[in-house]
Protein backbone atom coordinates (compact mmCIF):
# COMPACT_ATOMS: atom_id res chain seq x y z
CA UNK A 1 0.00 0.00 0.00
CA UNK A 2 1.65 3.38 -1.13
CA UNK A 3 2.95 5.59 2.04
CA UNK A 4 0.18 8.25 2.70
CA UNK A 5 1.89 11.93 3.15
CA UNK A 6 0.23 14.92 4.36
CA UNK A 7 1.53 18.28 3.26
CA UNK A 8 0.20 21.92 5.06
CA UNK A 9 1.05 24.84 3.86
CA UNK A 10 -0.89 28.41 3.10
CA UNK A 11 0.25 28.36 -0.10
CA UNK A 12 -0.67 26.82 -2.81
CA UNK A 13 1.49 27.21 -5.02
CA UNK A 14 3.87 25.21 -2.75
CA UNK A 15 1.26 22.33 -1.79
CA UNK A 16 0.87 21.37 -5.46
CA UNK A 17 4.45 21.45 -6.31
CA UNK A 18 5.23 19.03 -3.56
CA UNK A 19 1.75 17.19 -3.68
CA UNK A 20 2.90 16.50 -7.65
CA UNK A 21 6.27 15.07 -7.55
CA UNK A 22 5.35 13.05 -4.09
CA UNK A 23 2.12 11.47 -6.68
CA UNK A 24 4.96 10.98 -9.17
CA UNK A 25 6.71 8.85 -6.77
CA UNK A 26 3.62 6.66 -6.00
CA UNK A 27 3.18 8.49 -2.79
CA UNK A 28 -0.66 8.83 -1.72
CA UNK A 29 -0.59 12.99 -1.02
CA UNK A 30 -3.63 14.81 1.16
CA UNK A 31 -3.45 18.60 1.67
CA UNK A 32 -4.03 21.15 4.03
CA UNK A 33 -3.52 24.95 3.76
CA UNK A 34 -4.49 26.15 7.75
CA UNK A 35 -3.08 24.87 11.18
CA UNK A 36 -6.77 23.94 12.30
CA UNK A 37 -7.89 21.80 8.92
CA UNK A 38 -4.04 20.48 9.37
CA UNK A 39 -4.35 19.01 12.87
CA UNK A 40 -8.06 17.62 12.22
CA UNK A 41 -6.26 15.75 8.93
CA UNK A 42 -3.73 14.47 10.86
CA UNK A 43 -6.10 12.89 13.55
CA UNK A 44 -8.58 11.45 11.41
CA UNK A 45 -6.63 10.33 8.44
CA UNK A 46 -3.54 9.06 10.10
CA UNK A 47 -0.95 9.66 7.30
CA UNK A 48 2.72 8.20 7.60
CA UNK A 49 4.31 11.36 7.29
CA UNK A 50 3.58 15.03 7.76
CA UNK A 51 5.15 17.89 6.09
CA UNK A 52 4.18 20.43 8.26
CA UNK A 53 4.95 24.75 7.34
CA UNK A 54 5.62 26.42 10.76
CA UNK A 55 3.95 30.13 9.34
CA UNK A 56 0.47 28.61 9.22
CA UNK A 57 -2.90 30.53 9.55
CA UNK A 58 -4.83 30.20 12.68
CA UNK A 59 -2.86 27.14 14.26
CA UNK A 60 0.87 27.38 14.03
CA UNK A 61 3.23 24.58 12.74
CA UNK A 62 5.66 24.48 16.24
CA UNK A 63 1.62 24.19 18.26
CA UNK A 64 0.89 21.07 15.88
CA UNK A 65 3.78 19.49 16.26
CA UNK A 66 3.64 20.13 20.25
CA UNK A 67 0.12 18.44 20.45
CA UNK A 68 0.67 16.10 18.16
CA UNK A 69 3.73 14.85 20.12
CA UNK A 70 1.55 14.37 23.30
CA UNK A 71 0.29 11.30 21.97
CA UNK A 72 1.72 10.50 18.52
CA UNK A 73 5.11 9.12 16.97
CA UNK A 74 4.17 10.16 13.07
CA UNK A 75 7.33 11.51 11.32
CA UNK A 76 7.13 15.34 11.11
CA UNK A 77 9.16 17.12 8.45
CA UNK A 78 8.94 21.09 8.95
CA UNK A 79 9.09 23.68 6.22
CA UNK A 80 10.20 27.47 7.08
CA UNK A 81 10.86 30.45 4.91
CA UNK A 82 13.83 31.20 6.97
CA UNK A 83 17.15 29.92 7.92
CA UNK A 84 17.40 30.16 11.26
CA UNK A 85 19.31 28.21 13.37
CA UNK A 86 16.99 28.87 16.38
CA UNK A 87 13.71 27.72 14.52
CA UNK A 88 15.38 24.37 13.18
CA UNK A 89 16.75 24.21 17.06
CA UNK A 90 13.66 24.90 18.29
CA UNK A 91 11.49 22.50 15.54
CA UNK A 92 13.43 19.53 16.37
CA UNK A 93 13.59 19.58 19.76
CA UNK A 94 9.49 19.67 19.57
CA UNK A 95 9.84 16.62 18.03
CA UNK A 96 10.05 17.17 13.87
CA UNK A 97 12.37 14.82 12.46
CA UNK A 98 13.77 16.68 9.70
CA UNK A 99 13.80 20.15 8.33
CA UNK A 100 13.64 21.70 5.05
CA UNK A 101 14.01 25.86 3.93
CA UNK A 102 12.49 27.70 1.37
CA UNK A 103 12.89 28.24 -1.32
CA UNK A 104 13.92 24.09 -2.08
CA UNK A 105 14.09 22.05 -5.11
CA UNK A 106 10.89 19.51 -5.03
CA UNK A 107 13.43 16.50 -5.66
CA UNK A 108 14.93 17.41 -2.18
CA UNK A 109 11.97 17.09 -0.64
CA UNK A 110 11.20 13.49 -2.17
CA UNK A 111 14.61 12.39 -1.04
CA UNK A 112 13.91 14.02 2.42
CA UNK A 113 10.65 11.79 2.76
CA UNK A 114 12.31 8.88 1.21
CA UNK A 115 15.19 8.99 4.27
CA UNK A 116 12.87 9.41 7.35
CA UNK A 117 10.04 7.04 5.91
CA UNK A 118 13.29 4.43 5.50
CA UNK A 119 13.96 5.13 9.01
CA UNK A 120 10.85 4.11 10.30
CA UNK A 121 10.47 1.19 8.07
CA UNK A 122 9.94 -2.11 9.24
CA UNK A 123 12.37 -5.19 8.23
CA UNK A 124 10.23 -7.70 7.39
CA UNK A 125 13.21 -10.12 7.70
CA UNK A 126 13.98 -9.04 11.40
CA UNK A 127 11.41 -10.16 14.23
CA UNK A 128 14.06 -9.41 16.95
CA UNK A 129 13.33 -7.98 20.10
CA UNK A 130 15.06 -6.17 22.82
CA UNK A 131 14.31 -6.67 26.81
CA UNK A 132 16.06 -4.44 29.20
CA UNK A 133 14.89 -4.22 32.59
CA UNK A 134 10.95 -3.95 32.36
CA UNK A 135 11.53 -2.24 28.78
CA UNK A 136 10.48 -4.55 25.55
CA UNK A 137 11.50 -3.09 22.36
CA UNK A 138 9.69 -4.95 19.67
CA UNK A 139 12.10 -4.09 16.41
CA UNK A 140 10.01 -5.32 13.76
CA UNK A 141 6.91 -3.38 14.71
CA UNK A 142 9.21 -0.42 15.90
CA UNK A 143 7.01 -0.18 19.73
CA UNK A 144 8.13 -0.38 23.25
CA UNK A 145 6.19 -1.57 25.91
CA UNK A 146 6.48 -1.24 29.58
CA UNK A 147 4.42 -3.90 31.53
CA UNK A 148 1.54 -4.07 29.70
CA UNK A 149 1.75 -0.79 28.63
CA UNK A 150 2.93 0.61 25.06
CA UNK A 151 4.62 3.43 25.12
CA UNK A 152 4.42 6.49 22.04
CA UNK A 153 7.71 7.38 21.03
CA UNK A 154 8.97 9.22 18.18
CA UNK A 155 11.30 7.64 15.58
CA UNK A 156 13.95 9.34 16.33
CA UNK A 157 13.19 8.93 20.00
CA UNK A 158 12.79 5.09 19.08
CA UNK A 159 16.20 5.09 16.82
CA UNK A 160 17.51 6.57 20.05
CA UNK A 161 16.04 4.44 22.94
CA UNK A 162 17.16 0.95 20.99
CA UNK A 163 20.98 1.73 19.98
CA UNK A 164 21.09 2.39 23.97
CA UNK A 165 19.64 -0.78 24.28
CA UNK A 166 21.30 -2.95 22.44
CA UNK A 167 24.51 -2.21 24.37
CA UNK A 168 23.62 -1.18 28.29
CA UNK A 169 26.52 -0.02 29.46
CA UNK A 170 28.18 1.39 26.44
CA UNK A 171 28.56 5.31 26.56
CA UNK A 172 27.74 6.68 23.01
CA UNK A 173 29.14 10.44 22.39
CA UNK A 174 26.05 13.27 20.97
CA UNK A 175 27.84 12.86 17.75
CA UNK A 176 27.59 9.25 17.15
CA UNK A 177 23.73 9.24 18.18
CA UNK A 178 23.40 11.77 15.74
CA UNK A 179 24.98 9.39 13.23
CA UNK A 180 22.73 6.92 14.56
CA UNK A 181 19.32 8.63 13.83
CA UNK A 182 20.93 9.77 10.20
CA UNK A 183 19.27 12.95 10.05
CA UNK A 184 20.64 15.63 7.76
CA UNK A 185 18.89 18.21 9.61
CA UNK A 186 20.73 17.70 12.60
CA UNK A 187 24.16 18.46 11.62
CA UNK A 188 26.02 21.25 13.76
CA UNK A 189 23.20 20.15 16.31
CA UNK A 190 24.67 17.88 19.07
CA UNK A 191 22.89 19.50 21.93
CA UNK A 192 19.49 18.47 20.17
CA UNK A 193 20.23 15.11 21.37
CA UNK A 194 19.82 16.14 25.01
CA UNK A 195 16.26 17.39 24.42
CA UNK A 196 15.57 13.92 22.90
CA UNK A 197 16.70 11.83 25.80
CA UNK A 198 15.11 14.13 28.25
CA UNK A 199 11.93 13.20 26.57
CA UNK A 200 12.48 9.74 26.05
CA UNK A 201 13.14 9.99 30.22
CA UNK A 202 10.21 10.96 31.21
CA UNK A 203 8.43 8.72 29.18
CA UNK A 204 10.41 5.53 29.88
CA UNK A 205 11.28 5.96 33.30
CA UNK A 206 7.78 5.48 35.23
CA UNK A 207 8.29 2.38 37.53
CA UNK A 208 9.15 4.07 40.97
CA UNK A 209 11.21 0.36 41.73
CA UNK A 210 13.43 0.68 38.58
CA UNK A 211 16.32 2.69 38.64
CA UNK A 212 16.69 5.74 35.99
CA UNK A 213 16.92 3.96 32.32
CA UNK A 214 19.85 6.75 30.85
CA UNK A 215 22.69 7.57 32.91
CA UNK A 216 24.39 10.91 31.56
CA UNK A 217 28.15 10.42 31.18
CA UNK A 218 29.22 14.46 32.01
CA UNK A 219 31.71 15.42 28.88
CA UNK A 220 30.67 12.51 27.00
CA UNK A 221 27.15 11.60 26.23
CA UNK A 222 24.75 8.71 27.48
CA UNK A 223 24.48 5.08 28.40
CA UNK A 224 21.53 2.58 29.20
CA UNK A 225 21.70 1.79 32.98
CA UNK A 226 23.50 -1.87 33.42
CA UNK A 227 21.22 -2.18 36.03
CA UNK A 228 18.64 -2.85 32.98
CA UNK A 229 20.69 -5.55 31.08
CA UNK A 230 19.04 -8.59 31.35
Amino acid sequence: MAKHILVVDDEKKIVDIIKAYLEREGYRVTTSYDGRSALQAARSTRPDLIILDLMLPEISGWDICKELRKNSGIPIIMLTARDDTAEKIIGLELGADDYITKPFDPKEVVSRVRAVLRRGDINSNSNNTIAVGNITIDIQKRLVTIGENRIDLTPIEFDILKALAENPGRVYSRMQLLDIIQGDAYEGYERTIDSHIKNLRKKIDIDSNQPGSIITIYGVGYKMSEGYDT
